[in-house]
């Protein structure tokens, strides 16, 4: 009887502890604030984007090649982009239509994917990210 009991208390205090780490592997995803990419949307073109708080609709461009052995990466301010993208058939000469300052001299927008990154072509850095800027 004392076994079946101790059994019991055992299986009563190991479920929350299995519903947590399973809420904490799968985290609430939250919400994309007004004006923020959205994802794709069912039937038509992604939500719009945001850059320095300002909205934008994504621009749709001819499908973005991957040179071989690269997928798309998700690049943040801070990274060094590999030189192989440091080459004009990456620049982006569009950043006016889109309503972006224009580069720096040793700056250039490059794309990759669906972002534009603003990059010092010396150095690869990245300075600054666009994110679903392309659909």
């Amino acid at each position: 009887m004392l076994r079946k009991i101790v059994l019991t208390a055992m299986m009563v205090l190991a479920v929350p502890t299995v519903s947590m780490a399973q809420r904490e592997e799968h985290p609430r995803r939250e919400r994309a604030a007004p004006g923020e990419f959205r994802g794709p949307r069912p039937g038509g073109p992604p939500g719009r984007f945001a850059y320095h708080g300002h909205p934008f609709n994504p621009v749709h461009v001819a499908p973005f090649v991957y040179p071989r052995g690269w997928g798309y990466w998700r690049w943040v301010i801070g990274a060094v982009l590999p030189p192989l993208f440091l080459a004009s058939a990456y620049y982006y000469s569009g950043w006016a239509a889109l309503g972006l300052p224009p580069p720096q001299p040793g700056f250039q927008w490059v794309r990759f994917g669906p972002d534009l990154l603003l990059v010092n072509v010396t150095t690869g850095q990245v300075v600054d990210t666009v994110y679903g800027t392309f659909y």
